[in-house]
């Protein structure tokens, strides 16, 4: 009964999601008039441009004796980053959420890429067809979070588990946390990036009800337990009155943890149940113990030296744009600091597009964030909510969660050193090959030069990535007077997103050995275009000639 009740739950999904998609295909000038707020034998959503005091009087249902409920998931707020639309009113099927997910492109990016990979799950070949695409850049965050989510839950996991997977704590730095949760979480960094940013979420699926918080604890949450069994999370205390004296137990729900009521069990599911039922589901642990690697445990590449001579030095800085100023003011000082150099609060230089310079290519980007609404955060004093790490290898079904998705290997950073590279060049492992594209197109005037080379460039990475390559390195170090080099983040890009398009994102990763990268915004450009790590080679030169001719204090800091 249970089974064909579940079973009735993913034909209304996939009736929901094929006939939206013919109505928006059919009829486009409908995408912001035509939505299905519920379709489910377990739950319904009422939700409108409305004031609270006008809900009940809008929809009859609601004032009516025969409609009762055991959970309510009520939203009530402004829209603060999004035009006020009906279909992005709260509460959506899952969930109602308080907050911003700020990495929301990355992750749309990063779902489009996965999809075409996958197959299991509960869902036919069929019915997938007709459920394409889960996301959509018409919803806003929170309803492209829960649509991911919904998917999830309906396609077999269940849905702490999928919360855990989309909202992971902050592990990294965690010492105290046991070793099997460890596993969990970093099993599935290659299955999904975080969802990340304030948010306070409040969920159900009809049987399970409860209450996340993300990892910083940007957002408040408040629960508390009458003694009549009347459980009440919001994010404010005293959203209902209840007498003192039938409270049984309140508090503030902490970051990263999760309370759960089950209908079903009759009972409250604190974090460390939940949690401990969801990690002990499949041996992450042993998986990865089995199959991840880390740089230091691969054999080393050919010696390689960071030296140049210094006429091949001063041509190659010209030829990628490091100015003197560069050196002076950005190079030199990181290197002696260890940290990106501090100047005036202003900037004083010209928008690259009426610049009357030669701008680098990544002058041209700016990080997007919601300023208005999100409180600063220090990398230094927030330490163990922060974690530069990376993967690299492939990623497969994100429905089979199987040991071939610990086939990785684990950056501590992004940024390589020129043996680490030599090493991931000449890497030689069952699980793990490498391939190396030039990034150049030829330096002779000729139109047409440089779209040709980024058209080979990613039938290039192509070719690799369908013959089992999965570690792309995208160089220009063989740049000489005859080859010029191709923008690595013209480069990255344009492969990254060539890669999405045939299906094979997922199935390879980037690494860029690049001369044109110096700054900190150079790398979180690349980086943010889809790079997985970056040599920055002629910085390294650059660094070795400046230390040979005393530009560093060699005494050791105190």
């Amino acid at each position: 009964k249970d089974m064909d009740r579940r079973k009735l739950e993913r034909r209304l999904f996939v009736l929901r999601k094929y006939a939206s998609h013919r109505i928006y295909q059919t009829y486009p000038q409908t995408l912001d008039q035509f939505y299905i707020a519920s379709l489910s034998y377990k739950t319904v959503v009422y939700k409108g441009q409305l004031t609270t005091s006008q809900l009940r009087p809008y929809f009859p249902d609601l004032h009516d004796d025969r409609l009762a409920s055991a959970i309510a998931l009520v939203h009530s707020r402004f829209s603060t980053n999004t035009v006020p639309k009906w279909k992005l009113a709260q509460p959506f099927r899952y969930i109602a959420h308080n907050g911003e997910i700020n990495t929301i492109a990355g992750n749309l990016n990063w779902w489009k890429a996965r999809e075409p990979l996958i197959e299991g799950g509960l869902f036919t070949k069929d019915e997938l067809e007709k459920i394409w695409p889960v996301c959509g850049l018409e919803l806003s965050d929170s309803g492209n979070f829960d649509n991911v989510l919904e998917f999830l839950v309906l396609s077999g996991r269940s849905l702490p588990h999928a919360l855990m997977m989309m909202i992971p704590e902050a592990w990294q730095h965690d010492d105290d946390m046991p070793e099997h949760k460890k596993a969990f979480y970093e099993f599935h960094e290659n299955l999904m990036q975080p969802w990340d940013g304030p948010a306070g979420i409040c969920f159900t699926d009809g049987i399970l009800v409860g209450a996340m918080l993300d990892r910083n604890g940007l957002r408040p949450l408040r629960y508390m337990l009458t003694d009549d069994d009347l459980l009440v999370v919001a994010s404010e205390a005293g959203v209902l009155e209840v007498p003192p004296e039938k409270v049984v137990r309140k508090g503030r729900l902490q970051p990263g943890r999760i309370l759960i009521a089950d209908l079903d069990e009759g009972r409250i599911i604190e974090d460390e149940e939940v949690k401990d039922i969801v990690c002990r589901n499949k041996p992450y642990g042993e998986w990865l113990a089995k199959n991840k690697l880390t740089l230091d445990e691969l054999p080393e590449g050919e010696p390689v030296t960071d030296t140049m001579d210094a006429q091949s030095l001063l041509r190659r800085q010209q030829l990628f744009g490091i100015t003197r100023e560069d050196l002076r003011m950005v190079i030199q000082p990181m290197a002696a600091q260890g940290k990106d150099p501090v100047g005036s609060m202003g900037v004083d230089w010209p928008l690259p597009v009426l610049s009357q310079q030669t701008q680098h290519l990544a002058n041209y980007f700016q990080q997007l964030f919601a300023q208005v609404t999100n409180p600063p955060i220090d990398p230094i004093r927030e330490r163990s909510v922060m974690s530069l790490h990376m993967l690299l290898g492939s990623s497969g079904d994100i429905l089979e969660p199987d040991e071939l998705h610990a086939r990785i290997l684990r950056l501590e950073h992004p940024v390589l050193t020129n043996q680490q590279l030599s090493s991931l060049r000449h890497l030689a492992h069952p699980h793990l090959r490498a391939g190396v594209v030039d990034m150049l197109f030829p330096a002779d005037g000729q139109e047409g030069r440089l779209e040709a080379a980024l058209d080979h460039i990613c039938a290039a990475a192509e070719d690799f990535t369908r013959n089992g390559v999965n570690i792309l390195i995208l160089s220009d170090r063989r740049a000489d007077a005859r080859h010029a080099p191709v923008p690595s983040l013209l480069a990255v890009g344009a492969v990254h997103h060539h890669l999405v398009a045939r299906g094979l994102r997922t199935r390879t990763s980037l690494v860029v050995e690049a001369g044109d990268v110096w700054e900190t915004h150079h790398f979180a450009t690349l980086i943010g275009y889809g790079a997985n790590a970056v040599n920055p080679y002629l910085v390294y030169a650059t660094l070795e000639k400046l230390w040979r001719e005393g530009a560093f204090d060699r005494q050791p800091a105190a």
